[in-house]
């Protein structure tokens, strides 16, 4: 396994950059997520890192060797892609085998090799069969193994649950972070989805039109966005814009349309910055009325595990609220609703 450094890196395709600035730092053994929209510029920074694309500028650097400019076939990396990219003529132990013999192994090193990391990816057994022969999942953790036996020193997966269905892509999650683990290896991970960076991540980092928001840990992530962008697109969000009229050591008052909040801040936000309170769903409740904050109940949509309501304020804005057992009548149903100012956060 190797750190992985990348320095300034952007990404020009003509006069449109698709990567901007973009810098990370990933310790050895680390699983480090690019999460963000479509066009972003994610999966460009991955096959930079990749070899598949050479950065306009920036440096790229395994360890202490730097391979901005060196060919995919000489960086010792593993690559699993969205739509795995094996080879349908060949059986499963000839898939895995392929980067080995290209390597020069002997057979029977590459048989010892091949035999071992498919025990690990528990696909023991099927070494005979062809891709078409397995599920999904099957051939997804083929496509691992194949990246694995290698012994690469950085692991890169662009997008590599986005074909399995819901069940599936829950077990693989768990599966690839316990293998990661298991494994040690240095690993940036691909993906639009939350869930799967907020659930295998280290680290994450948010990405928007080819620059960096945010990175920091999935708790981070969640509960300090540092840019609205961020906030929105990482979970649901109440936003209140607001100014803040007082500050102490951590926390502020933020003057709102609904009233004054106190709320964490950013260290660096003093009395006068413009920003929005963020409330999670879950940080609100609904109450009697006459109690809290007024509104009415508009929508409400059963979750399985939650119930999410919309309810309407006074001023006309709208919010999320989510609770957790009996759901509550509704049908323009008047309420309070209260804040826990604890989990409040400001968003610059």
């Amino acid at each position: 396994m190797s750190r992985l450094t990348i320095t300034e890196l952007t990404k020009l395709y003509g006069p449109h950059p698709a990567v901007q600035d973009f810098g990370l730092d990933v310790a050895e053994g680390e699983f480090v997520s690019l999460l963000g929209p479509s066009g972003c510029g994610k999966t460009t920074t991955l096959r930079c890192v990749a070899g598949l694309e050479i950065p306009t500028t920036g440096r790229i650097r395994f360890g202490d060797h730097d391979v901005t400019r060196l060919p995919p076939e000489k960086r010792n990396i593993g690559m699993v892609f969205q739509n795995y990219a094996l080879f349908p003529h060949m059986r499963v132990a000839e898939n895995v085998a392929f980067g080995l013999e290209m390597r020069g192994l002997s057979g029977a090193e590459v048989r010892r090799k091949v035999d071992a990391v498919l025990d690990m990816v528990q696909l023991g057994g099927l070494e005979a069969r062809h891709p078409r022969q397995l599920s999904g999942g099957q051939q997804q953790r083929v496509a691992l193994a194949r990246a694995l036996v290698v012994e690469p020193a950085l692991l890169l997966l662009d997008e590599p649950l986005a074909n399995l269905d819901a069940r599936l892509r829950d077990e693989m999650r768990v599966f690839i972070r316990s293998l990661q683990q298991r494994v040690g290896i240095t690993t940036l991970y691909v993906t639009h989805d939350q869930a799967e960076a907020m659930t295998m991540s280290d680290r994450i980092v948010i990405m928007f039109e080819g620059r960096i928001h945010q990175i920091g840990s999935p708790r981070d992530i969640y509960h300090r966005p540092a840019t609205r962008a961020a906030a929105n697109f990482v979970g649901q969000s109440n936003l209140f814009a607001g100014k803040v009229v007082e500050r102490d050591n951590k926390r502020g008052v933020v003057e709102t349309a609904v009233g004054r909040l106190r709320c964490e801040c950013p260290p660096d936000i003093a009395v006068g910055t413009v920003g929005h309170v963020m409330l999670r769903p879950e940080a609100i409740r609904l109450v009697c009325a006459g109690s809290g904050i007024a509104g009415r109940i508009t929508e409400q949509h059963f979750l399985g595990n939650v119930v999410d309501y919309r309810v309407t304020l006074a001023n006309g804005a709208t919010i999320s609220v989510q609770t957790v057992g009996e759901e509550a009548p509704w049908a323009e149903e008047r309420v309070g609703v209260m804040f826990d100012e604890s989990r409040a956060w400001l968003v610059p």
